[in-house]
């Protein structure tokens, strides 16, 4: 069994690249990034919180620190750099709030992950400005109050306009009634 790794998560160079690649594109597309510690968490809690994010169109990724470092090279999150110590998992989402969202949530139920910090494009977050993005509305209610408000006017207008026509049909219906 010379030159095995039994037990040991091993991955080749070509692996190590892939990881890479598929880290560099979650630091450059991504709405926001958050970096929080997970020691302590099981694999159901684990599950729980993958499930969440998948739900929410959120994204979760633990990778070795030394290939996200690498990955992170030149990017926009790139001051984030400082965060991917320890054991880190990565959470993140194309919208800029549902990932921050999500994560402070689970936090709040479960002390095994505590928020050290994230990125929104080039504009590094404490584990406070995660919170603080947190408490904004997500795009999805963004988009659902101005719908609300779009066609909430509408309606106002469509009875302004058919209310008279209704009247006078009804004053019409009256005389011709006589």
């Amino acid at each position: 069994m010379y030159g095995t790794n039994v037990g040991v998560k091993y991955l080749d160079r070509a692996r190590k690249e892939q990881v890479v690649s598929e880290l560099k594109d979650v630091f450059e597309h991504s709405g926001i990034i958050v970096a929080a510690k997970y020691a302590g968490i099981t694999v159901a809690e684990m599950s729980d919180l993958r499930n969440k994010m998948r739900e929410n169109s959120a994204n979760v990724r633990v990778a070795k620190n030394r290939l996200a470092r690498i990955a992170i090279e030149k990017s926009p999150p790139e001051g984030m750099k400082h965060l991917l110590v320890d054991q880190i998992v990565l959470l993140y989402s194309e919208d800029p709030v549902t990932a921050a969202k999500i994560s402070v949530e689970f936090a709040k139920t479960n002390e095994n992950l505590k928020i050290v910090g994230g990125a929104m494009g080039d504009k590094i977050l404490d584990s406070n400005g995660v919170t603080e993005v947190s408490k904004l509305p997500s795009r999805d209610e963004v988009l659902s109050s101005i719908s609300a408000l779009l066609t909430s006017p509408g309606g106002d207008l469509v009875a302004n306009v058919t209310g008279p026509a209704s009247a006078i049909a009804g004053v019409l219906e009256n005389i011709g009634g006589d």
